[in-house]
Formats: structure tokens, C-alpha cells, sequence
């Protein structure tokens, strides 16, 4: 007998600030921009705003970021060994 799976929906995991946030920093952290365009739609799904357009620019992601209650930082990468 097959599995029967269900859709998931990320947005449905993301209900605080805190999941929001891991959500996010896992999405940086790959350093992909596709993939953290994504994920801010996602985020903002969430929290019920409306959906991004394609990849946002740097204005709007920070605009976006404001709103969700998130901001930018920046770290140092040690270097490779």
C-alpha cells in the first residue's frame, strides 16, 4: 500500500520571531541569493505579506527584514585551514 503525503507548507512552521530567525540566518548561511530570496517570500508569507515580485533588491530586503522584525549583520569567516 503507498504512503499517502500531504503538501507541506513551511510557512505553517514559521509562527514566531524565533523561526523566523533561524529560518532566515539557515538561508544566509548557504550564501546563495536565489535561495534567500526564497526564503524572505517564505517569511513573509508567514506573516501574512504579500508576496515578493521575483529577487528583491537590497532596498526592499531590508525594508522586508524591518517589517519581519529582523535586521543584518555582518561576521568575519576565519579562513580556511
Amino acid at each position: 500500500m503507498a504512503e499517502k503525503f500531504s503538501p507541506y507548507d513551511p510557512t505553517q512552521a514559521l509562527n514566531s520571531l524565533e523561526a523566523i530567525e533561524v529560518f532566515m540566518t539557515d538561508a544566509f548561511e548557504t550564501g546563495d541569493a536565489a535561495h534567500i530570496a526564497a526564503a524572505l517570500d517564505i517569511a513573509a508569507k508567514a506573516q501574512g505579506l504579500t508576496q515578493l515580485a521575483g529577487e528583491p533588491s537590497l532596498k526592499t530586503t531590508l525594508a522586508l527584514m524591518k517589517v519581519l522584525g529582523l535586521r543584518l549583520t555582518v561576521a568575519a569567516v576565519p579562513p580556511s585551514a
